[in-house]
């Protein structure tokens, strides 16, 4: 569950991601599980689920890191952060991420997947805006 406050709009990166609505100081937490708001589930039970609903958690979910077997699906607007190869994130203990930077208000959070899923691989023909262009984007954006 994010403990910060965020919004979802479109994303430079890809599709939407999640924005902050408000300063993050680097170090601060901003996600932990929640049992209440995100689901371990395990992969037999996504075997069982319909087609649709294997999409979607594979979309939105990633194993666990310290416990084979299980998926992860975050139940807020946390499922909407996108991967960098530069995030202002981090993401490697499975019950807390924190801000990697200080993160400015309407700054998109993104995380690198590699972090918490030793299995990710960057799809083909998928290219990601580097942190930077994604400062200058929220720059814009506050500007408009």
């Amino acid at each position: 569950m994010m403990l910060v406050p965020t919004y979802v709009a479109p994303s430079r990166i890809e599709g939407v991601g999640i924005f902050s609505e408000v300063p993050i100081p680097a170090g601060s937490v901003i996600w932990r599980f929640d049992p209440m708001f995100d689901r371990l589930i395990t992969e037999g039970q996504v075997e069982d689920l319909s087609e649709a609903l294997r999409t979607f958690v594979d979309r939105y979910g990633y194993p666990h890191m310290t416990q084979p077997g299980l998926i992860v699906l975050v139940g807020d607007n946390g499922r909407f952060m996108n991967h960098s190869p530069q995030p202002n994130t981090v993401f490697t203990d499975p019950d807390f991420g924190y801000a990697k930077v200080d993160i400015e208000a309407g700054c998109e959070l993104v995380c690198d997947y590699a972090e918490f899923d030793p299995a990710f691989q960057m799809l083909p023909g998928r290219q990601f805006v580097l942190a930077d262009s994604l400062s200058r984007a929220a720059e814009a954006a506050a500007g408009a």
